[in-house]
């Protein structure tokens, strides 16, 4: 018999029925969303139904399994304990079933929710909807502002389904590296060190424009403190859009960026990219997936479609551009 809780265990040994696999999929529903309200949508029940499902699970398996604290339901160590074997249940059931049915994304009404930054939006998402629509056309696809440190409860909440990223994930996501992104050092062509030497000391005490949408910033400030560097901006922006214009009017700032996209930019902008004065790897772009189980057979096609639409994709970041008139 596989190792698991004890009292699972003792149930099988004393000759109990198995549990209904619907109580399991009401079990996995509210671990995922923490809450029976939600748990009832996502599963097309109404929540007295979910909350009866739950009772009835709490009694075969002798124990709460959930604890309400303020609006959330919170997993006792029982339920963390069952929830991985549970959910692999589910989600195997789930996609033999959708095998059967044969998923076709031309009949998908679904709603999806991708994860990206300002740059991703800007770069890649006209390529993820030309391929989605191509095969799905009344597939609804959304984009949710990146935040970095939401991005675990989201992706285990299923509050997303994907995200593409430069920043580590924490958890158990599956997920598919899509580009290497390195960074470089853009200015204006008249800045000082456009074309003198860009060395850690200049770079240290030039005037940075920071972004607060960057999604890489975490590796940069990483980089930086190795390289025992401590920047102070002078001006925090909170869009990439926002930085060709300001460097190009500014003659003593510096920005700290993707350097494929600075580069794009200074084929219309008057700017110059330098390369990084200080060791910082290349980053890995990443697709991660949500680990909740539903819909799994339209989530397959999803992350391989999306995937493939990056990974396919140049990018359309030169849409910000300027003119000559520009500087």
């Amino acid at each position: 018999m596989p190792e698991g809780p004890l009292e699972l265990r003792r149930a099988a040994r004393s000759g109990i029925a198995p549990v209904d696999l619907n109580l399991i999929r009401a079990f996995v529903a509210i671990a995922e969303t923490r809450s029976l309200t939600s748990a009832a949508g996502r599963l097309y029940v109404t929540q007295p139904a979910v909350s009866q499902a739950l009772g009835r699970l709490r009694r075969e398996l002798d124990d709460p399994l959930f604890h309400r604290v303020g609006r959330a339901m919170v997993p006792t160590p029982l339920a963390d304990s069952v929830y991985p074997g549970f959910r692999e249940a589910v989600a195997a059931v789930d996609r033999t079933l959708d095998g059967v049915r044969r998923f076709d994304p031309a009949d998908s009404t679904r709603t999806f929710r991708i994860a990206l930054s300002e740059l991703g939006e800007i770069g890649w998402f006209p390529a993820i909807v030309r391929a989605v629509r191509r095969r799905a056309p009344e597939m609804r696809i959304e984009v949710v502002p990146m935040d970095v440190q939401a991005l675990p409860e989201w992706l285990g909440r299923g509050t997303v389904d994907l995200a593409a990223t430069p920043s580590p994930v924490p958890g158990r996501f599956e997920k598919v590296i899509l580009k290497t992104q390195g960074y470089g050092v853009v200015m204006s062509s008249r800045h000082p060190l456009s074309h003198s030497p860009l060395d850690l000391e200049a770079y240290a005490t030039a005037g940075h424009i920071v972004v607060a949408s960057d999604s890489g910033a975490p590796a940069v400030e990483h980089a930086l403190r190795l390289a025992g560097v401590t920047i102070e901006p002078r001006i925090a922006a909170h869009h990439f859009a926002a930085l060709p214009p300001l460097l190009a009017a500014s003659h003593d700032l510096i920005a700290t960026m993707p350097d494929t996209i600075a580069e794009g930019w200074a084929q219309t902008w008057p700017l110059v990219v330098r390369p990084l004065p200080f060791e910082m790897a290349p980053l890995d772009v990443s697709l991660y997936r949500r680990s909740t189980t539903a819909h799994t057979a339209a989530l397959d096609w999803l992350f391989e479609t999306v995937a493939r639409a990056i990974r396919g994709s140049s990018g359309r970041f030169q849409v910000i551009h300027g003119d000559a008139a520009d500087g």
